[in-house]
C-alpha cells in the first residue's frame, strides 16, 4: 500500500526480458519487449514492482526503460491513445502492473 500522503502515479515502462525455462515465449525468440503500465509512488517503486511480478511469472527481466507518467509524456508531445489511457487508469485503480503488449525478439 502507498504511504500516507503519497500519491500513486502510473509509469510507462518498456521491459526487455531474456529467455528462461518455462517462460512461455515463442520458440526461436531470444527474449521479448514488454510494454507495461505500472503504479507506484515514484518510478523506482514502479520498476521494482514490475520486475518482481515478471520474475514471479517466470520471465527474466534484463533492462527497464522508463517513459514517465501520462502527464510527462503529454508534455513531451507524445500522443497517447484512449486505449492506453484506459490501461493506465486501470493500473492506477488496481495499484497494479499491466502488461499491455509483448513483442518477441529474434536474433
Amino acid at each position: 500500500m502507498p504511504k500516507p500522503g503519497s500519491r500513486l502515479q502510473v509509469f510507462t515502462l518498456l521491459v526487455e526480458v531474456g529467455r528462461k525455462d518455462g517462460d512461455g515465449l515463442p520458440q526461436g525468440s531470444i527474449g521479448a519487449a514488454l510494454l507495461c503500465y505500472a503504479a507506484g509512488v515514484d518510478e523506482a517503486e514502479a520498476v521494482r514492482e514490475t520486475v518482481a511480478i515478471l520474475k514471479q511469472a517466470d520471465l527474466a527481466p534484463l533492462d527497464v526503460t522508463g517513459y514517465g507518467t501520462l502527464e510527462e509524456q503529454l508534455a513531451e508531445g507524445t500522443k497517447v491513445s484512449e486505449e492506453e489511457r484506459a490501461l493506465m487508469q486501470r493500473a492506477l485503480e488496481e495499484n497494479a502492473v499491466i502488461v499491455a503488449q509483448m513483442t518477441p525478439l529474434a536474433d
